[in-house]
């Protein structure tokens, strides 16, 4: 949680672009405070591609698909987020042209580094211009490449960082918990889709399979995981 201010740190409170005394943009804290509100999203890297996860909010009366936490970017990319569901898929709008135009212009598909950065220098743009606010959303950038499987975490800020297995949003540390344990590289895809359900609902009660959405990138694409299925399996 953002530490609580004193009266005299209202002028650092209402602008994005000046410090506080103490080194703090407080808009970007605002921000990823945001994120940690939002529903568990984790990615994880296994023997061949990445597996992405989330938990949605569950609205009974509400159409499930007119609304994602999960998103293809390309064939070989794909995101999850926590945080703003319409940041998110603001993003993702601008990241999809982005990777449309690298293929048009070069030949080929997009990195997944080259990506993660493109959305990483967005983010970190905003937190530069008065007028402005950051993203208030997390996202996890998995996909496979050239140099195999990738999987980044891009934060409010635009820090960009890569990593084995993540977790975001709300449920974070206890999924982690399960993660550090349990996770190990090389990990076939069935083992990893079953780590990833045990590390969400170990992060969220509201974890079922009637919420949870998953889906693996691999060398052959993207393909959606049914959280039914494996745990028919158990």
């Amino acid at each position: 949680m953002p530490q609580p201010l004193p009266p005299d740190y209202m002028a650092y409170d209402r602008t994005i672009v000046v410090f506080s005394p103490d080194g703090r943009l407080l808009q970007v804290e605002y921000a990823r405070q945001m994120v940690k509100n939002g529903s568990t999203a984790i990615g994880l890297k296994i023997k061949d591609g990445v597996v992405l996860g989330a938990v949605k909010v569950n609205m009974p009366l509400a159409v499930a698909e007119s609304y994602k936490k999960i998103y293809d970017i390309d064939d070989h990319i794909s995101v999850v987020s926590a945080g703003s569901l319409a940041d998110a898929r603001s993003l993702v709008e601008m990241a999809r042209v982005r990777a449309q135009i690298n293929k048009i212009t070069y030949g080929e598909p997009i990195s997944v580094s080259s990506l993660t950065k493109y959305i990483s220098n967005r983010k970190h743009l905003v937190t530069q211009y008065a007028g402005v606010r950051p993203y208030g959303v997390g996202l996890l950038v998995g996909g496979v490449d050239k140099s195999g499987a990738r999987l980044f975490e891009t934060e409010p800020s635009g820090t960009m960082i890569e990593w084995r297995a993540q977790v975001i949003g709300k449920g974070a540390d206890k999924a982690k918990t399960i993660l550090s344990k349990e996770y190990k590289d090389g990990l076939d895809l069935k083992s990893g889709v079953k780590l990833l359900l045990k590390a969400l609902k170990a992060g969220e009660k509201e974890a079922t399979a009637e919420t949870v959405n998953m889906i693996a990138v691999t060398k052959k694409g993207t393909e959606r995981v049914s959280v039914k299925d494996i745990e028919r399996e158990k």
